[in-house]
């Protein structure tokens, strides 16, 4: 385990700490969700983790470790619980190559497509995290998950794996709020429907 003062984190290893971790995070109503992956395609990349995040209590679930989702499974496929993710055909490619689905999705990058459409802004995520919350995402350590990457997780590559998920739950609120505001919830629901089938 590993935590630090300000967010508590779990790289879970052991299915008993993966069934701890799903334990608390099944209570949840929302969950901030991403993937890490050696390339681009679900095809012929491996997906190298999973990570999961209720906005307070994170995990990653070091699949290039030859640590399998275990009740994480469960969780993915629970209509009752949100999995919010940024550009979720992506990340959903890439689980579904790996034999896993997952229902009621959220996807913060088609939300802040919809919302910023002809203001010239763009919507990755860490130019979207910067505007509604000033954080500012270090992204070099992506390079890393190459193919001659060995596959340990040091705690900076945790650290970066989960920078991503930690502040979905709190975007998707905002992001639900101005979609509310401007009327512009169906136009994100047809568009969502797109990537979650």
């Amino acid at each position: 385990m590993i935590y630090n003062r300000r967010v508590k984190i779990l790289v879970a290893r052991s299915k008993e700490e993966i069934e701890s971790a799903c334990e608390k995070l099944s209570a949840s109503a929302i969950l901030g969700c991403d993937t890490e992956t050696s390339s681009l395609s679900a095809r012929t990349g491996r997906l190298l983790s999973a990570q999961f995040s209720d906005g307070d209590f994170n995990v990653l679930v070091p699949i290039s470790e030859g640590v399998a989702l275990g009740k994480f499974t469960e969780i993915l496929e629970n209509p009752q619980i949100i999995k919010i993710f940024h550009n979720a055909k992506f990340d959903l490619e890439f689980l579904r190559e790996n034999g896993y689905q997952a229902q009621n999705i959220f996807d913060t990058m088609i939300a802040e497509k919809i919302l910023t459409r002809g203001a010239n802004q763009s919507a990755s995520l860490a130019e979207t995290l910067y505007r509604y919350f000033a954080v500012d995402l270090e992204k070099s350590h992506r390079a890393k998950f190459n193919k001659s990457w060995d596959g340990v997780w040091t705690d900076e590559l945790v650290h970066y794996a989960l920078s991503d998920v930690v502040y979905l739950p709190k975007l998707m609120r905002e992001q639900i709020a101005w979609l509310e505001r401007l009327g512009l919830q169906n136009e994100f629901a047809v568009q969502l429907k797109r990537v979650s089938q």
